[in-house]
């Protein structure tokens, strides 16, 4: 039986272009590829082992032609809309159930200030949650297990009585192998609100 749900904030929640923000930096940086070092750098900033400051910095460096602000503007490329109706979902579930709602979320600094500057809800889809779990915040990163057992023990939870939402392939196999519940939501064609019909034989 399930008692808690586990949800993954980009993609589900706010709606992302990934692969447009990957071609984007690529043709602003002039490059083929990501190169070892800007991969590192990324990761580092996204499990909060490095500040804002020193991300952009280190960008900075690199391409001294570019601006702080068209820096921050590369990375924040991928964060498109929020649609309100699923925060009226979230909404419902609050009200109408006795779920625990957990948000897990790999993010970092520059993206939620982003949200909260575009998003004028943003409040309000926090306080629907009794947990809100950012990657940079408690520097641990899906899909590693760690944040996985993190968030159990966290919440005195037991893996098979939660739900973990979340669009990403690695994420979801890691929470499997934990013997969490899961849906592996497909942007775009599939939609959070519709979570208690498609996963209606686990409810």
């Amino acid at each position: 039986m399930i008692k808690t749900l586990i949800f993954d904030f980009g993609n589900v929640f706010i709606n992302l272009d990934i692969e447009g923000a990957q071609q984007h930096a690529f043709n602003t940086f002039q490059i083929d590829e990501l190169s070892e070092e800007m991969i590192g750098f990324n990761s580092f900033y996204e499990q909060g082992l490095i500040s804002t400051k020193e991300f952009l910095e280190f960008y900075a460096e690199n391409y001294p032609k570019l601006s702080q602000k068209q820096l921050i503007d590369v990375w924040n490329f991928m964060l498109k809309d929020f649609p309100e109706y699923r925060l009226d979902f979230l909404k419902k579930i609050k009200s109408t159930s006795d779920y625990k709602l957990i948000l897990l979320s790999n993010t970092n600094d520059l993206h939620i200030n982003c949200i909260k500057k575009n998003i004028s809800f943003y409040e309000d889809f926090k306080n629907c949650f009794d947990a809100f779990y950012l990657s940079h915040e408690i520097n641990l990163v899906k899909p590693n297990h760690n944040i996985f057992k993190f968030v159990l023990n966290e919440n005195e939870l037991k893996a098979e009585e939660c739900l973990f939402i979340d669009d990403n392939a690695a994420n979801i196999s890691s929470a499997n192998a934990l013997n969490i519940h899961t849906w592996h939501i497909i942007p775009y064609t599939e939609d959070v609100v519709n979570l208690f019909k498609t996963k209606n034989n686990l409810f």
